[in-house]
């Protein structure tokens, strides 16, 4: 008997995110797709971007699950195109993100449609306003473009005085 699919999606939200755990992959957005074909579960991943280093663990935690489910037969595929983008975040994550004190991708500033905005904030020259995720103020100052891992920036609250990461958009 074959187990549905959306079974499957439920083990996946909860595998939590290597570097961000408080994220699952679900909530990341990462799994892009989940269907049987045949006999065999077909699970398609797209990485937050190429060199990633957590795609590797991503892959076995996601293969991990899914055998300690008894799932035997399983092909993971990879999907670069479309690319991942911080708008495919669920709205969950986001919450996750603030209430574990990063603040969450501006909305819709990811998105390829959006590539003069894109263009600006990768060159330091945006206008986005960052809210803090402890005290909620919007007066925040961009310490560094660089976090403590790739995918995030260092800011400082001019409000509470604390310094959190925000997830940068992609």
């Amino acid at each position: 008997m074959l187990v549905t699919t959306n079974t499957v999606w439920q083990w996946l939200g909860e595998i939590p995110d290597p570097e961000i755990p408080v994220l699952s992959l679900t909530d990341l957005g990462v799994i892009r797709d989940v269907h049987w074909q045949e006999e065999t579960l077909v699970v398609t991943v797209t990485p937050t971007y190429s060199g990633c280093p957590a795609t590797a663990v991503i892959n076995l935690d996601i293969e991990t699950k899914l055998r300690s489910h008894g799932i035997t037969n399983l092909r993971l595929e990879q999907q670069l195109s479309p690319p991942w983008t911080t708008d495919w975040l669920t709205d969950r994550g986001r919450e996750k993100l603030r209430a574990y004190g990063i603040a969450p991708p501006v909305r819709e500033t990811g998105a390829p449609s959006a590539s003069k905005g894109r263009i600006a904030r990768l060159t330091g020259q945006s206008d986005v306003v960052v809210a803090c995720p402890r005290c909620g103020s919007q007066n925040t100052e961009k310490v560094s473009q660089f976090g403590s891992t790739p995918c995030k920036a260092a800011y400082r609250c001019r409000a509470c005085l604390e310094p959190f990461d925000y997830f940068k958009c992609h």
